[in-house]
């Protein structure tokens, strides 16, 4: 194997989102990526569920009297089981009061970062961690020092970069890693400006994907995970519904692109080390909650109405909105080696 080889497999970007977990490598000049949802559900146990779930490759843990299902298809069978998923992560952080959160985290982890390269070392991880909210303090010291233990205990070097930068790192090359990167995930929207690569104004917001899908289960009486379900399968943004629940679900879509606007203006209005840009910037949305089609419009036609003080060359769509913060903390892992 030839250092460039070597490297290329010495290195992962970890995506650590509330809804879904990322992982990135490099292979022959490209991206290889595998995810899986950040999640489980409790079955109850019997042997010939263990062994089909083990059959059809299925992720899941024994506990005691119970199966836990962890990863993509814990949705699936809590369609079917008419319950809601369970998550280790809330609002971008480990969740304090889920007792199986590290547990899961490591298993769901461990599933997507085996790989070594041929001398048996194990790769460099680079993990997102996000941001603090805006006009918070909140500590971000327990979950940050988890996910790093998490990995080193699993063998590998590790090193934290914040979200919204690694979207930066992951779309905005073509102009020095100038501009606004944006993870609009399940948790939070993470918001990151970067001048040349410098981070200068880092913040998120608690209205994400979860704020909407779960606001909009206490208006329609259906079920968080169901609503999920229909935003990721069949919401846009065309302004008219002849559906209530993707009419709700539109009503807390706009409501969250206002928050996120609003906080952009805050942020910027605030920021006491604001650059002197001498031209207009670059912003790039990306994550899960960005994908529904007409996304990109409505969030720059609110942009356009709210006086943000900052001027843009454009507002876009990352290439791949699920993978671009996995794919930005790869960059920066690679960049270290």
């Amino acid at each position: 194997m030839n250092h460039d080889q070597q490297n290329q497999t010495n290195a992962i970007g970890l995506d650590v989102g509330t809804s879904r977990i990322v992982a990135a490598t490099s292979v022959d000049s490209g991206y290889r990526f595998k995810s899986q949802l950040n999640a489980f559900v409790t079955i109850p146990h019997s042997k010939m569920t263990v062994m089909t779930l083990e059959r059809e490759g299925i992720p899941h843990t024994v506990r005691g009297n119970e199966i836990v299902v962890h990863g993509n298809e814990s949705e699936k069978f809590a369609d079917l089981m008419n319950t809601e998923i369970r998550r280790p992560m809330t609002r971008g952080v480990l969740d304090p009061k889920e007792p199986v959160a590290v547990s899961m985290m490591q298993q769901i982890i461990e599933s997507l970062t085996a790989v070594e390269d041929a001398t048996g070392s194990k790769p460099r991880v680079c993990f997102t961690v996000p941001a603090a909210p805006l006009g918070a303090e909140e500590s971000l010291t327990y979950h940050e020092t988890t996910v790093r233990q998490l990995l080193e205990q699993l063998g590998y070097e590790t090193r934290a970069v914040n979200e919204g930068l690694a979207v930066v790192y992951g779309e905005l090359e073509s102009t020095n890693y100038t501009g606004i990167g944006i993870s609009c995930g399940g948790g939070l929207c993470n918001v990151c400006l970067s001048y040349l690569s410098v981070p200068v104004v880092s913040f998120s917001i608690a209205k994400a994907g979860d704020y909407i899908d779960s606001s909009a289960a206490s208006i329609t009486g259906e079920r968080a995970n169901h609503i999920r379900i229909v935003k990721e399968g069949s919401f846009h943004f065309n302004g008219f519904f002849a559906d209530k629940v993707q009419q709700v679900i539109s009503v807390y879509y706009d409501d969250m692109i206002k928050a996120l606007v609003s906080g952009l203006k805050e942020a910027f209005s605030n920021a006491r080390n604001m650059p002197k840009l001498n031209r207009p910037i670059p912003l790039v949305l990306s994550g899960g909650t960005a994908l529904p089609p007409g996304f990109r419009d409505r969030f720059e036609k609110i942009f356009k109405s709210s006086d943000v003080p900052v001027q843009l060359s454009e507002v876009r769509m990352a290439a791949k909105p699920l993978e671009t913060a996995a794919r930005g903390a790869l960059i920066a892992a690679l960049s270290e080696m």
